[in-house]
C-alpha cells in the first residue's frame, strides 16, 4: 500500500453548501461541461457508499521503467471496475419523478455492472443493453449485481450498436439514459479517482496514465487535475484497434472509426463522446496506442508476476507505460488498472496473442513432398532444438507431387525466426509466411 498524507485540497467554498448547490442541478444538459467542483461534490457523495481502492507500488513496473510506479486498483471495486463511480454519481442525483421512469444504459459490460449495482442499492429498475462481444462472465455479474432490478438485453456487435438501441428505448419510453461516459455527472463521478489518488499518495504524482475508451475517466481526471494540480502530466492509452479519442483530437472533433478491434472490450469504442471530447481537447493530454498483443503480454505479467487478474482494458495503462513511454527516473507515476472482469475462457486467446506479439508464434503454409518421412525431416532438419509445432493440418492430394499443410510454430527464442526461414528456404519444400495482419489470422487467433 502507498503512504497516506494530508487531505485533498478542495476548491474555494466547497463543502456542504457546495454539495447542495451542485445537487440542485440534477441531470445537467450535455452542453454543461463538468468542473473541478463537480468532481469534488461527487467525491463526497460517493465516499460513504464506495470504498477507496488501494494504490499500490509495483516493484515490477518500477524496475522496468526506472520510475516509482503506483497502480490504482479499480479492479477491487464492488463491481471490479471504476465504472461504478460515474453510474452511481449520476443515478444518485435523480429526482423521485425521474427514478420512477426507470433508467436505461448501454455498456460493454463494466458500466452495466455499475448501473446494476447502483440501481439495486437505490431501489431503481434498469434496462441494460450489451453487445454480443460482452464476455459471459460480465453478463452473469450484471445479473448478480442487479439483484433482480435489471433486464439484460444482448443486442448489437459493438458498444456503439448497443448504445443506439439504448438511446432509442429512452426516446420511446422516457427512461433516463445513464451514459457510460458521455454525461457531465458520469464524467464527474469517474474523475473522483484522481481526487482519491492524491489523497492516498499524500501529494500529486508527476504523471497519471489512464486507459481510454470513450474518455469518461480521462475527462473527469484531467478536469480536476488541471484545476487543482496543473503540473501533473496526463497520458491516455488506447488500444491500437480502437483509438477513437486520438482520432478525434487529430480531426478536431469526434469521428466514427470504420473498423475496430473489440478484443479490449472495455475500451473498444467507435466514436469519442461529444461531451468528453471538448473536455479533453481543452487540456494538455498526450496519447499513445498499444497493440492488443502487447496488452495480452501485460495481462499475463500482471497475473503471473503480480497476482492480479486484469481484463484487457485494465492492462492498457501499464502496457502503455512499458511499451511507449519513458518517464523520468525516480518520478511518481500512477497507472490506472481500470478493471478485472476477465473471463477465464479468454486466456487461450490471450496467450496466443501474446506469443504472436512477442515474435514467438508464427504460422506457415508449407507444401510438403508427398513421400514417406517428409514430416520427420521437417522436425529433424528445420525446427530448432527449442522450437515446437503447435498446429499441423495436412491435406493429402494423391494426384499431386506435394501436399499443403498449415503449420503453427512456437519458437524457443524469437530471434531464431531468421534461421528457421533460412532452413525452410534451403529445403525442397515451398512455403508462405502468414503475416499477423492477414485476414487468415481471424481463423487462427
Amino acid at each position: 500500500m502507498c503512504r497516506r498524507g494530508g487531505g485533498v485540497r478542495l476548491g474555494p467554498g466547497f463543502g456542504r453548501a457546495g454539495q447542495a448547490e451542485h445537487d440542485r442541478g440534477v441531470n445537467p444538459p450535455v452542453t454543461a461541461l463538468p468542473s473541478a467542483s463537480d468532481v469534488e461534490a461527487a467525491f463526497i457523495r460517493l465516499r460513504s457508499v464506495l470504498r477507496a481502492t488501494p494504490l499500490q507500488r509495483s516493484e515490477r513496473l518500477s524496475e522496468a521503467s526506472g520510475a516509482n510506479v503506483w497502480v490504482k486498483r479499480e479492479d477491487l471495486q464492488p463491481v471490479r471496475s471504476y465504472k461504478v463511480r460515474g453510474a452511481y454519481n449520476m443515478i444518485a442525483q435523480l429526482s423521485p419523478q425521474e427514478r420512477a421512469r426507470g433508467v436505461v444504459c448501454a455498456s460493454a459490460g463494466n458500466h452495466a455492472q455499475g448501473v446494476a449495482y447502483a440501481c439495486a442499492e437505490l431501489g431503481l429498475t434498469a434496462r441494460i443493453y450489451v453487445p454480443s462481444t460482452t464476455p459471459r462472465q460480465k453478463r452473469d455479474r450484471i445479473r448478480t449485481l442487479g439483484r433482480g432490478s435489471v433486464e439484460l438485453i444482448i443486442d448489437g456487435e459493438t458498444y456503439d450498436d448497443s448504445a443506439a438501441r439504448a438511446s432509442q428505448f429512452a426516446a420511446e419510453t422516457g427512461a433516463l439514459e445513464v451514459h457510460a461516459f458521455d454525461h457531465p455527472a458520469t464524467i464527474a463521478g469517474q474523475g473522483t479517482l484522481a481526487v482519491e489518488v492524491v489523497e492516498q499518495l499524500g501529494h500529486a504524482p508527476d504523471q497519471v496514465i489512464i486507459p481510454v475508451g470513450g474518455g469518461g475517466m480521462l475527462a473527469g481526471c484531467v478536469t480536476w487535475l488541471a484545476a487543482r494540480h496543473p503540473q501533473v502530466r496526463v497520458t491516455g492509452v488506447e488500444p491500437a484497434g480502437a483509438p477513437c479519442m486520438a482520432a478525434a483530437v487529430e480531426a478536431g472533433g469526434p469521428v466514427t472509426l470504420e473498423q475496430i478491434d473489440t478484443f479490449c472490450d472495455g475500451a473498444a469504442v467507435r466514436r469519442a463522446g461529444s461531451v468528453t471530447y471538448p473536455v479533453i481537447a481543452a487540456h494538455d493530454v498526450s496519447f499513445v496506442t498499444v497493440d492488443e498483443g502487447r496488452v495480452c503480454t501485460e495481462m499475463l505479467d500482471l497475473y503471473q508476476v503480480d497476482g492480479i487478474i486484469a481484463e484487457p482494458a485494465g492492462a492498457l495503462a501499464s502496457a502503455g507505460l512499458l511499451d511507449a513511454l519513458s518517464p523520468a527516473p525516480g518520478s511518481d507515476i500512477v497507472v490506472v488498472l481500470s478493471g478485472g472482469n476477465n473471463d477465464v475462457s479468454r486466456y487461450a486467446e490471450v496467450v496466443e496473442r501474446s506469443l504472436i506479439n512477442s515474435g514467438r508464434k508464427h504460422y506457415f503454409l508449407v507444401n510438403f513432398p508427398q513421400e514417406p518421412g517428409a514430416l520427420r525431416r521437417f522436425v529433424d532438419e528445420i525446427l530448432g532444438p527449442d522450437d515446437d509445432i503447435t498446429l499441423f493440418e495436412y491435406v493429402k492430394r494423391n494426384n499431386r507431387e506435394t501436399g499443403p499443410a498449415l503449420i503453427g510454430v512456437e519458437l524457443g527464442n524469437p530471434d531464431d525466426l531468421a534461421g528457421l526461414i533460412e532452413r525452410m528456404s534451403a529445403s525442397p519444400m515451398t512455403f508462405e509466411v502468414i503475416p499477423p495482419d492477414s485476414s487468415a489470422y481471424r481463423f487462427l487467433v
